[in-house]
């Protein structure tokens, strides 16, 4: 944190640091900080993994005036900062976006496509994903292990015994898929786990939500190894669609093993309903390479 704010301090003209001690302090940060009559900030700079990220969304979409989110990855998988920046070290993004965001710059803002998930009314910004992505959050609380290491692990020790659930998965009132369960991921960004590229063809402002199922004509144990490199893609057990709604279902009545942004969804019932909410978040990302502009 002490190295985010010595860099912020050195190109702006005032800093301030917001601790974080317990679920929801994001969110409540960021909302009073933008309800301010005057001094409201117009850079929101988030330190943390994918669901503090998630939480400072909360408090930034639903507040009016012109602040832009800027990501600094501190988390496990840290997919919602790759999704933007890729591979690059945080200090040259977060430099770019101070120093080089002007006309011709190397950063700039976009404003990106969000979900809502309508049985909680929360705003999902990297993705969701129910079965044994969601279930493998669990498994990694035990895990002795740090950063991307840490999920990678839970994801194949949850996969090699998993049992898919009976699901149901639609599209704009459509049924893409019916019957055994791995994995439905809606989203957003490409990667789980910030290495595991679920959605490759997943645009994130193209006013659409795309969802990838993963039926059980795939070995539960298989799809790590097949995600990392999108090899599930094309697979007969695999259906990929886009669209404005997309609803996820357990449909044997019990409860949805459901994640969005790396959070479990404890409360969630037997259904997650997910509405796009087009161009909904300002946020610092890339410009787009001049080099390969036509």
């Amino acid at each position: 944190m002490e190295q985010v704010r010595q860099l912020c301090d050195s190109y702006l003209e005032r800093t301030e640091v917001y601790p974080t001690t317990g679920p929801g302090d994001a969110t409540v940060a960021v909302r009073r900080a933008l309800e301010r009559h005057t001094g409201a900030p117009d850079l929101v700079v988030v330190i943390g993994g994918d669901g503090t990220v998630r939480e400072a969304v909360q408090g930034l979409v639903p507040a009016s005036g012109r602040a832009t989110l800027a990501v600094v990855p501190g988390g496990t998988g840290n997919s919602g900062y790759k999704m933007l920046w890729g591979d690059r070290p945080w200090t040259e993004s977060l430099k770019a976006i101070l120093t080089d965001s002007g006309i011709g710059g190397s950063a700039r803002p976009r404003r990106l496509d969000l979900a809502r998930l309508a049985e909680t009314r929360q705003y999902v910004y990297l993705g969701a994903c129910s079965g044994v992505i969601a279930d493998a959050l669990i498994t990694a609380r035990d895990l002795p292990l740090t950063g991307r290491e840490r999920y990678a692990r839970a994801f194949a020790d949850t996969a090699a015994g998993y049992a898919p659930y009976p699901g149901r998965v639609s599209v704009d009132g459509r049924v893409v898929h019916e019957g055994p369960t791995v994995l439905a991921n809606v989203g957003g960004g490409p990667y789980r786990g910030g290495r595991f590229n679920v959605l490759p063809d997943s645009l994130l402002d193209d006013g659409l939500l795309d969802v990838c199922v993963i039926g059980d004509g795939i070995a539960a144990a298989d799809v790590p190894r097949l995600t990392l490199t999108a090899a599930h893609i094309g697979h007969p057990a695999t259906w990929y669609a886009r669209g404005r709604t997309i609803t996820v279902e357990r449909t044997d009545g019990r409860r949805l093993p459901l994640e969005h942004d790396g959070e479990y969804q404890h409360g969630i019932g037997s259904t997650a309903t997910f509405e796009v909410l087009p161009g909904a978040l300002p946020v610092w990302a890339p410009a787009p390479d001049r080099s390969e502009t036509p």
